[in-house]
């Protein structure tokens, strides 16, 4: 992972969403003013957590301007399933509304200088795969879209608006999304929809990670971290955005 050029600055973005003030952070090599391509970032179901700021600040490491996402609003984060089931489960049962976060957080990264308009991305993990996969097949203004271990249900494709390509990685034995797999490819394939799915042998839900084995042996979850899956999946994710941008 690329954390260690020392001009990466990271700065705390507010915003409110109907009442609710959202806190997000956004990370950019603060050593020249060029423009450059921007990635929205959707962490796990747990919230806004330094997991998803630490792959945040390594895009920005990159190159690009990142921006990772609080979806839940007041930075709030949760430490088990059952919480965190509960606050992910209004997108899930709404996945417009994965859209809608989605594209407020753009128009945001948008304001900065640095970013360049025509070069949007986003990039989501577990529950942030979910929301970033939904707001391309709703049409958000995104160039490309990258799910690791991401929820393949919600929203039909809009083959009308979607514009994104999309890269799909996925563990070959995820218990929660193998049943979803194949009506996902359907529907990609019924909308004409540009993607590629690429399946990680030996992989599980949240194989990306590191503390996801600890988390699923103490809440009793089939997670685990696959170190391989994870480098891998990282590496597809840097190839797919350097082709696209």
């Amino acid at each position: 992972m690329e954390y260690n050029n020392p001009n990466i600055k990271e700065e705390k973005l507010n915003y409110q969403i109907d009442g609710t003030e959202y806190f997000n952070y956004v990370y950019y090599d603060d050593s020249n003013d060029s423009k450059r391509p921007g990635i929205i970032v959707v962490d796990e179901w747990w919230g806004l957590t330094d997991y998803g700021k630490g792959r945040t600040r390594a895009l920005a490491n990159l190159g690009y301007i990142a921006m990772v996402v609080d979806m839940y609003g007041n930075g709030k984060t949760v430490e088990d399933p059952q919480n965190a089931a509960q606050l992910a489960s209004v997108i899930y049962k709404n996945p417009s509304l994965a859209k809608k976060q989605v594209d407020i957080a753009i128009e945001h990264l948008k304001k900065y200088s640095q970013t360049d308009h025509s070069k949007i991305g986003a990039i989501g993990y577990c529950f942030g795969g979910f929301v970033v996969l939904n707001a391309a097949k709703l049409g958000s203004d995104l160039t490309g879209v990258v799910s690791f271990h991401g929820g393949l249900s919600g929203a039909k494709p809009d083959k009308n608006r979607m514009k994104a390509k999309i890269l799909v990685c996925h563990g070959a034995d995820d218990p929660f999304e193998n049943p979803n797999v194949e009506s996902f490819k359907n529907e990609m394939e019924a909308a004409g929809a540009d993607y590629r799915f690429i399946v990680y042998p030996g992989a599980t839900h949240a194989f990306s990670n590191p503390k996801a084995t600890a988390k699923g042996e103490k809440y009793n979850m089939p997670i685990k971290y696959n170190e391989e899956a994870d480098s891998r999946s990282w590496n597809e994710m840097k190839e797919f955005f350097e082709k696209l941008f």
